[in-house]
């Protein structure tokens, strides 16, 4: 199986299997020390569980408006306010992170999965497979993303499934840069070899050999996929190219335009929820690191 040889890609170090022995108990205990990154992770979960008990914490439905409109923060029944359509903020703001959280994990997800096939592939199998897969690579990183998934929204529509899909297949290219610099590191190594000698096949060496030891870079890279995803996703909102059916922080910065000067909370609180969200999930990917490179272990 796979041993503990690490690898650098992108000029971070990889790390041991997370499944390792005595790893979990190790890597919580290096974790831990970055209070910084510890507090990411409770607000991200404080933010998933408001997320997933949006009725129970809400008492307004975010999409009714009422004839409370403009209230500012700390109004009778309104926490945060209302805005110009009398819609309760706190219920939006709340609701929103279902959107940015759904959006942004399984962007995440798919663009990991298609990085992680598409760099094993060019790593592991190299010559013209790895020229192609690779100028491929660079031809998805020299696009503007953004203006890219604004013109594909554009055209093809808004949706969540469409959201999701755009952001995945935009976000591929640094997961897969990264898993096959470790393929190329790893490819030749002894435990390799012993697997290619026993009799196993090319994508059982692939999946059950080296991919494992790459796991500590693939689950950092995935927290910063998240972030990014979420700020694409927020960005397409607030230029009205997010879900008409749904709340999101992008469009209540979209609905707020107007209103800067006379109601300054429609844009602040979803403002920070969008600026805090992305920096707990960077602040968390950096925990990651720093727990699972083996080149900090003291």
């Amino acid at each position: 199986m796979a041993s503990e040889q690490t690898v650098t890609a992108a000029g971070a170090p990889l790390a041991v299997p997370l499944a390792a022995p005595g790893g979990i108990s190790e890597f919580w205990y290096r974790f831990s020390r970055t209070r910084r990154a510890v507090v990411a992770a409770l607000f991200v979960v404080l933010v998933v569980i408001l997320a997933v008990g949006a009725p129970l914490v809400t008492g307004y439905d975010p999409l009714s408006g009422s004839a409370d409109a403009l209230r500012p923060p700390l109004s009778a029944g309104h926490l945060l306010g209302t805005d110009h359509l009398g819609r309760d903020i706190w219920s939006q703001l709340v609701y929103g992170a279902r959107v940015s959280l759904v959006v942004g994990v399984l962007a995440a997800a798919s663009a990991l999965a298609l990085g992680v096939l598409v760099g094993a592939v060019s790593g592991y199998f190299g010559g013209w497979v790895d020229g192609v897969l690779m100028r491929l690579a660079e031809l998805f990183q020299t696009l503007p993303r953004f203006v890219l998934a604004l013109i594909v929204v554009a055209f093809f529509g808004t949706g969540l499934p469409k959201l999701v899909a755009v952001i995945a297949i935009l976000s591929w290219p640094q997961t897969a840069r990264v898993v096959r610099a470790g393929f190329l590191s790893l490819r030749e190594a002894p435990f390799v070899e012993a697997a290619r000698i026993g009799g196993a096949g090319s994508w059982t060496i692939i999946g059950s050999e080296i991919l494992p030891n790459l796991a500590a870079p693939i689950v950092v890279t995935g927290s910063l996929d998240v972030a990014a995803a979420i700020l694409l996703e927020a960005g397409l909102g607030f230029f009205g190219l997010g879900d008409p059916n749904l709340v999101s922080w992008g469009s209540m910065l979209n609905a707020a335009q107007q209103y800067l000067r006379q109601a300054w909370w429609m844009s602040l609180f979803p403002g920070l929820a969008i600026s805090l969200v992305v920096l707990a999930f960077n602040v968390v990917g950096d925990g990651l690191n720093d727990a699972l490179n083996p080149r900090l272990k003291s």
